[in-house]
Formats: structure tokens, sequence, C-alpha cells
């Protein structure tokens, strides 16, 4: 069988054999009940890693998100958030179909400068024909925003804004440990700013299924009531769980190496003639390259590499997105840059 090479995204990762092993030998019990043994540690870990009271076991990143927003919020109200962000962009309109609120979208509400100028005038002033303001959404690290990082410091000022509001603030950090290795500071720093926080344990950290939801402890025990009510309240799920531990203890650190695989395809591809790469922003793991000057669409070029077995997704029409991760060695990473070569030639 020809060898693959799937930079499509971080959640293509398998579980390692520690994972499937830990898995198989789970202690177990109903999670509902708040009886499984092994899902209990898993939260309590997941809690302290970012600095909250408590943290709840959810099945994806997505009702993570909306479990967070429903937590938050009441029906009719409005969030702010970027019109680049997750939660408006690929969440299938949950928003509006979940929570029943209201998305105003913000420019620059990420990246090495946060504009609290944008979000303050975003948030409604009283008045009877206006939604009211309830929750500030931020996204760390930005998935459109070719896995860029916001530092801590920008975060807080928009932090001291919702202060000054009475809102609160949700922090969508799927790949929350990629802007703290990166940056080599706690996840803690950024986590610190934000009232909820979602993180996944599928991506980077390579577990096989799952996200954490993490705040206060009164927040979580109302998130819990809300996960149970979109289907989300698992059994014996500490068969899960257990993957998800391994993920949090021992698979943080080495997403430095998808960090450096990323830069080492950004600069290969930088040196081809045609295509186009923004190197200052690529910070993490995801790297986006512009096909526009080769004339070959996103879609195309995208074809093309999969036929000469080679991965990844175009992310818009002349752009492709390519995500590095555990299950892509640095010799894949310059085998799939031949394999760009061969097309822009």
């Amino acid at each position: 069988m020809a060898e693959i090479i799937d930079l499509r995204s971080d959640t293509v990762t398998t579980p390692t054999e520690k994972m499937r092993e830990a898995m198989h030998r789970a202690a177990v019990g109903d999670d509902v009940y708040g009886e499984d043994p092994t899902m209990n540690r898993l939260e309590a870990l997941a809690a302290e890693k970012v600095g909250k009271e408590a943290a709840i076991f959810l099945p994806s990143g997505t009702m993570g998100n909306q479990v967070a927003v429903m937590t938050h919020t009441q029906r009719g109200d409005e969030i702010i958030l970027d019109p680049e962000a997750h939660l408006y962009y690929y969440e299938v309109g949950a928003l509006a179909a979940l929570s029943s609120v209201q998305a105003r979208p913000a420019q620059g509400l990420h990246g090495k400068k946060v504009n609290v100028e944008a979000i303050e005038a975003a948030i409604r002033d009283k008045n009877i024909h206006f939604p009211k303001t309830r929750l500030i959404c931020l996204e760390n690290t930005h998935n459109r925003g070719g896995g860029s990082i916001t530092p801590p410091e920008e975060m807080q000022k928009v932090a001291e804004l919702a202060k000054r509001h009475g809102l609160a603030i949700h922090l969508d950090g799927a790949r929350i440990f990629n802007a703290a290795v990166a940056s080599g500071r706690d996840a803690r720093e950024f986590t610190r700013y934000a009232d909820s926080v979602m993180f996944c344990l599928s991506k980077g950290l390579s577990a096989p299924v799952g996200s954490m939801l993490a705040g206060n402890r009164e927040f979580i025990e109302r998130a819990r009531k809300n996960r149970k009510m979109l289907g989300g309240g698992m059994r014996q799920a500490g068969i899960l769980a257990a993957a998800g531990i391994l993920a949090l203890e021992e698979m943080i650190q080495r997403l430095a190496e998808d960090h450096a695989n990323a830069r080492l395809l950004a600069e290969g591809l930088a040196a081809l003639p045609g295509v186009e790469v923004d190197l200052a922003g690529v910070e993490t793991n995801i790297v986006a390259m512009e096909t526009r000057r080769t004339g070959i669409t996103g879609e195309e070029f995208s074809r093309r590499m999969a036929a000469r077995g080679v991965k990844a997704n175009a992310s818009a029409p002349y752009r492709i997105r390519f995500v590095t991760h555990k299950d892509v060695t640095r010799q894949q990473i310059e085998k799939a840059l031949d394999v760009i070569r061969e097309i822009v030639a």
C-alpha cells in the first residue's frame, strides 16, 4: 500500500499504543452518576491544567463550545466573536439553533494586538430595541488565522474590558497547548483571562475522542445539565478518559515537534516559485499556502497532491491549509515538499 502523508488536520492523529493499553485496562463506572473513577481523574487533571475549579468531558470541541454558550447565555442574547472564529464559521449555525443567541462579529479579536476598541464598539447599549450583550468569545490558537497566537497580555485587555461591562469570556482553546508550548508559557497564563475554556484532547494531543470544558464549579454544574440535554452524557466513559489522561500527561511538550515540522514545511514552500507563504504567520502547527500565482485553484492543487499521496485541504479558492501532527515525520514533510515541487513545476 502506498504511503499516505495526511496533512489535512491534527484531528487525524491516532492514539498511541500506551493509550490503547490504558483504554483496555481502564476502571469504569457510570459517568452520568459521577461514578466513573477514570473520568473523575481526567476532569480533575484537566481543570488543574488550565487553572479552573472544575471540568467536564465532551465528545467534541464543537459540543464543548456550544455547551459553554448555552450555559453563559439566555435566549435572545448577543455574543461577540471574530468573523473568522470556529464558533461562527464551522459549527453549523448551532448558536442560533441550540442557544437562540445572535452572533455579532467584530474584527480583530485575535493576534499580536487585539482590537479592544472594535470589541467595545460592538457591545450593545441598554435599549429596548437591542439584544443584551452577554458574552465575548475568543479563540487561541486561531484556526483560520493560520494557528496564530494571541498573547496573554492581549487577552488581559479583553478581560478588563469584559469586567467593566459585566460580560463573560469563553475561550475556544481547542489548541491552547500549542499556544503555550510555542510561547514557552504555561497554559494557565492564557486561560486565567477566560471564565470558561474548551480544549481538545483529540487534535495534537492524540487522544481518539474528546474535549474538555472548564470553569468554576457552579458553571460546570450548569454545563453538565446542558451537556445531558444535548445527548453528551455518557456511561462507562472511562475507556475514553484513560486516553485523555495520557494526552495531558505525556503529549503536550511533544507539540514542539509539530511546530518544528510546520516551520520546515513553510520554509520549503516559501522557496518554491509561484506559491506564497507568510512565514511570520507560522507560529504553531498550521501552514497556509497561497496558489493564485500558479494558476491552480486550491481544490485542484489538493486533488493533484492527493493523487501523489499527500492529503491537505483547500481552505479558500486559492489556498491550501497544512496541519502537522505526531503522525507526520520530518522525512514525510520533505517528501510532501517534493510532491508540491513537482506540481508547481
